[in-house]
């Protein structure tokens, strides 16, 4: 429920806070003082459309914070959840609106869409008037009303369950028969495509592998001249290593002659000729290594031209090719199988269907004993309303093309105003008396059922009088049993059946004297009967008037 709301710089509103208990609630005071600033200052905080026109003149923004305590299990706790919004203890809107017209919208301080304060509050509060009414003018809103009524939502969650299958088995039968058709239109290239492929067999990486190994034969062919050329020098007949080496035996000889003269230069000789003996097996085997079979180059190189053509054949890189084979076996392999893939899918299709329309036929019969038991509840509450000789109808019109999330049924709500006239849709039949009155007769059916845990009711009761605004009064008090209930009234009979009575007047601004600033207090018992006087006998207050107001106050209490 709504537990406090509070307005800053809306309009004439200067600073309110207003602390709200379950029950009724009424707001009363003379006309202009402000009533309606405060029902469009709650409907900011839920979403309605914003306004730089709403901020209080001279002030750069104005702001409304509405706070509300409902079960952790409530669609608005869920909703906000769903969108990542922190919903710990009170739920708290606060919606900022800057004079420029830009606006904020934050819930439990957290920044949030419009939309979505809107689709959340919209679950929370319900404001209802006598010529705006969105409850009234849906007709899937009148189907929800009736699945509230007669306890069937879940069994509606299920019927739209069973409607997503059945499209999604559609969905599934469409995509396969166009993917079969058109792999037959093009059966003959896919096939060929398959084969060719298929000999191919491309592997993942292998274009890669393939250039890596040409590469390195390529380079091999190149520098394998210099080094059979320097193999050729190290080894052949022009080698100098046994040269070198006749060339050391001799100066070892010598050395034996001169001792102390050569031994460095025959250690340096035989270290050169170690040196290249190590640089000959060295060349032999880089030679080795460049040595490899021309018709492998050859290979690498065809297979290379086969990948690629086949690249630009199929319009794909080398290296999607492995997946392109893949694909086109299994679109072959749906082609060859399709028929019999199709079957399988038609049959699916048609047991979705079947199962859907058995579930939306059971709910259908159990909507239109709901229908006719709604019907019933609202008529028992016409007479006292004064609209005895009216008739509420709710008419299902069930068919197999309504079929949707729903059900089949399209739900609506009807009423004959007077006998002999024509029935027909309650918006456009009823007047704005009437409906308000439709209005609160259909909520005391629903009850606490399909209905938000608030509920406004704006002026409901104008142009009525005397019994009929004393049963509206009681039906208030009624419906203030299983939700909160907030009225602005101007109906003593409504008054007189508050838990809490709110008196709005306008009077100079506590800032500024010369400046108007509407105010609320909440009402005292003597001084509430003294309202409700004012309401039953207008400007002037008679001890009649008090008289009567004591009498309504003792009477409802």
């Amino acid at each position: 429920m709504l537990v406090q709301l509070s307005i800053r710089d809306i309009v004439l509103i200067e600073r309110l806070d207003l602390g709200f208990d379950r029950g009724l609630s009424v707001l009363t005071g003379e006309t202009g003082a402000g009533k309606s600033i405060l029902l469009d200052s709650l409907s900011l905080a839920l979403g309605g459309r914003g306004d730089g026109g709403l901020v209080r003149h001279g002030e750069e923004k104005g702001q409304v914070t509405a706070v509300f305590d409902v079960a952790m299990d409530h669609g608005a706790r869920r909703l906000l959840r769903e969108n990542g919004i922190d919903d710990d203890g009170d739920l708290i809107f606060r919606r900022v609106q800057s004079a420029d017209g830009r606006t904020k919208a934050y819930v439990n301080d957290q920044p949030i869409s419009v939309q979505l304060m809107r689709q959340a509050g919209q679950m929370l509060v319900e404001i209802h008037g006598q010529h705006d009414d969105r409850a009234l003018v849906d007709t899937d809103a009148h189907r929800n009303l009736l699945d509230a009524f007669g306890g069937l939502a879940d069994e509606a969650g299920a019927v739209g369950a069973v409607y997503r299958a059945w499209k999604d088995a559609e969905r599934q039968l469409k995509k396969h028969r166009e993917k079969v058709e058109a792999a037959a239109r093009e059966a003959d290239f896919l096939r060929s495509a398959v084969e060719e492929l298929t000999r191919l067999s491309p592997q993942d990486g292998e274009e890669d592998d393939l250039a890596e190994r040409r590469s390195q034969m390529q380079k091999s062919e190149r520098i394998a001249g210099d080094i059979a050329e320097a193999s050729e020098f190290l080894n052949g007949n022009s080698s100098p290593v046994p040269h070198i080496a006749s060339l050391v035996r001799r100066l070892e000889r010598k050395a034996q002659e001169a001792p102390g003269l050569l031994e460095e230069t025959v250690s340096l000789l035989d270290q050169a000729l170690d040196s290249l003996s190590n640089a000959q097996m060295e060349v032999e085997a880089a030679l080795r290594r460049t040595e490899f079979d021309p018709k492998e180059l050859e290979r690498v190189e065809e297979r290379l031209f086969a990948l690629r053509a086949a690249s630009r054949k199929y319009s794909v890189p080398v290296s999607d090719l492995p997946a392109l084979a893949v694909r086109m076996t299994a679109d072959l392999a749906d082609l060859d199988a399709g028929e019999e893939r199709l079957k399988q899918l038609e049959k699916a299709l048609s047991e979705a269907e079947a199962s859907y329309f058995n579930a939306a036929d059971s709910l259908s019969a159990k909507r239109r004993k709901a229908a006719d038991a709604l019907a019933e509840a609202v008529m028992a509450e016409l007479p006292a309303l004064k609209l005895e000789r009216a008739r509420f109808m709710v008419e299902l019109n069930s068919r197999p093309e309504n079929a949707g999330a729903g059900g089949i049924d399209i739900a609506e709500f009807h009423v004959q105003t007077n006998p002999g006239t024509r029935p027909g849709s309650i918006m456009k039949v009823a007047s704005g008396g009437e409906l308000s009155r439709f209005l609160l007769a259909l909520k005391v059916a629903l009850a606490d059922r399909g209905s938000a845990p608030t509920l406004v009711f704006d002026e409901i009761d104008t142009g009525v009088g005397g019994a009929v605004a004393d049963a509206i009064g009681q039906r208030l008090k009624r419906l203030s049993d299983r939700v909160q209930v907030l009225s602005v009234t101007h109906a003593p009979q409504v008054a007189a059946r508050a838990a809490t009575h709110f008196l709005i007047s306008k009077g100079p601004s506590a800032a500024d004297a010369a400046k108007i600033a509407t105010r609320v207090a909440v009402m005292e018992p003597g001084d509430r009967a003294e309202e409700i006087a004012r309401m039953l006998s207008g400007a002037s207050v008679t001890d009649e008037a008090r008289a009567a107001a004591a009498r309504l106050i003792a009477g409802n209490g």
